[in-house]
């Protein structure tokens, strides 16, 4: 990551740049607040391009925690990013195998990309492991169960034989096997 961002030639939110500023909804920027929280206020102000490159500016600065890869993961998810997010939200998961907000996203992303079975399972760990106290685990628990059920349903409907009329009183029975 150190390469890449060596690399980057873009301007940064710094505190000397002045041509660089932040969106009115995210307030004023502490440089003693550090990347990880700017980030997180960037996100709540939906400038998710920023939050990344603060999330990436937190891995530099304070190391790759479980908390800033899972963070960059969201900003992934948030810029529409799936393949990458999912990456680190697997890379968060094996740092530390019970981490819920990894967890929680990363059955977000299996949902988006129709993996109904792997985010239920996924999203059923992070249910148990945060005792079910969290009301958006639950909603997307949900909400994976119930596609995943939608998409059976939808698959035998498909196979289901079927009539076609052909015209004086004659049926054709027809099958998609």
């Amino acid at each position: 990551m150190i390469a890449l961002t060596a690399c980057d030639f873009t301007p940064r939110l710094d505190a000397g740049d002045d041509d660089v500023t932040a969106p009115a909804s995210v307030g004023e920027l502490d440089d003693g607040a550090g990347s990880l929280i700017t980030g997180d206020r960037l996100m709540e102000a939906g400038e998710y391009e920023l939050a990344l490159r603060a999330y990436y500016r937190a891995g530099v600065e304070d190391g790759l925690s479980v908390d800033v890869i899972t963070a960059i993961g969201a900003a992934n998810l948030a810029l529409g990013r799936l393949g990458q997010a999912e990456e680190q939200f697997r890379a968060a998961l094996q740092r530390q195998q019970d981490f819920v907000p990894a967890l929680n996203n990363l059955g977000a992303v299996l949902i988006e990309r129709g993996e109904y079975g792997e985010a239920r399972r996924i999203l059923e760990q992070a249910f148990a492991v945060d005792s079910g106290s969290s009301e958006t685990i639950r909603d997307n628990l949900r909400l994976a169960i119930a596609r995943m059920e939608n998409q059976v349903y939808d698959e035998t409907e498909q196979n289901r034989p079927g009539l076609i009329r052909r015209g004086g009183g004659r049926y054709t029975l027809q099958s998609s096997l």
